[in-house]
């Protein structure tokens, strides 16, 4: 298919620029205001395993077994928009999230999500899960004028991304749905409720994960957190919304995902 772009050259190679950094050019220009763009992008290696883990369990808990494309989170949101009678959620993966990042705009029109698939599908084909990972957390809108999370985390907390704590990239990770309007320093309601859930529900996959590895179950004759201990790890529920970096402003939100409160 000739008019899917290759993204072999991202392989080894930071793109020199995306589609979401050329379309806030354009509205910027437009209002006849300046932007500078904070983006330095940085490899996996320095980029805190808390907020890897953060932004995968809020954005895209599937991201690691899923091919590009999460068909029962594109049925639960074509199924939602049918109800709602408007485009309120897109069922798109970090992957397609990001191929809409780099390569296309907003539109929500279905040959715009074609092609997201398409692109998707060629980023999984030819990258891999890592570099997926990298190019998604380096290239995401976090904030007017911020891309990436070396930019975020020195303009939010004023360090580099490789030293965020637990309860920063937990932050960071749930504004994404919308980010040019939360600040995850500042940690309102929202920030915070979101912030406890995505929290609890990193710590109940935590646990599944030990209990897989054969690791010892907490001795319950042991004092402990009782908040801790009940936490459940919840079934999957579909949203319709893992989507991120539309960046419309619209029902869908500007990042494209509502996450699973929206108060």
């Amino acid at each position: 298919m000739l008019w899917l772009p290759d993204v072999r050259p991202l392989k080894k190679a930071w793109p020199k620029t995306t589609a979401y950094m050329e379309l806030r050019k354009r509205q910027a220009k437009a209002k006849g205001r300046p932007l500078a763009l904070a983006w330095n992008p940085v490899p996996l290696g320095a980029i805190s395993e808390n907020l890897q883990k953060a932004v995968i369990t809020a954005e895209d808990d599937e991201f690691w077994r899923h091919d590009g494309v999460d068909w029962p989170a594109i049925r639960a949101a074509w199924e939602r928009n049918r109800k709602e009678g408007k485009f309120a959620a897109g069922g798109s993966t970090m992957t397609m999230q990001l191929a809409r990042n780099l390569y296309l705009s907003p539109s929500k029109n279905p040959l715009r999500k074609a092609k997201e698939i398409l692109i998707a599908k060629r980023l999984e084909r030819e990258l891999g899960k890592r570099r997926i990972l990298e190019l998604y957390l380096n290239s995401v809108e976090w904030g007017k004028g911020i891309f990436g999370c070396e930019a975020a985390a020195r303009a939010y907390f004023a360090k580099p991304c490789a030293d965020l704590t637990e309860d920063e990239a937990v932050a960071m990770a749930v504004v994404l749905p919308n980010p040019r309007r939360w600040d995850p320093a500042k940690r309102g309601k929202y920030v915070e409720r979101n912030s406890r859930r995505i929290l609890d529900r990193m710590a109940a996959a935590e646990r599944q994960r030990a209990l897989a590895a054969g690791e010892p179950e907490i001795d319950l004759d042991e004092p402990a957190d009782e908040d801790s201990l009940e936490v459940e790890l919840p079934q999957r529920v579909y949203s319709a919304s893992t989507t991120v970096n539309s960046s419309t402003g619209s029902d869908e939100t500007e990042n494209g995902r509502k996450p699973e409160t929206l108060e």
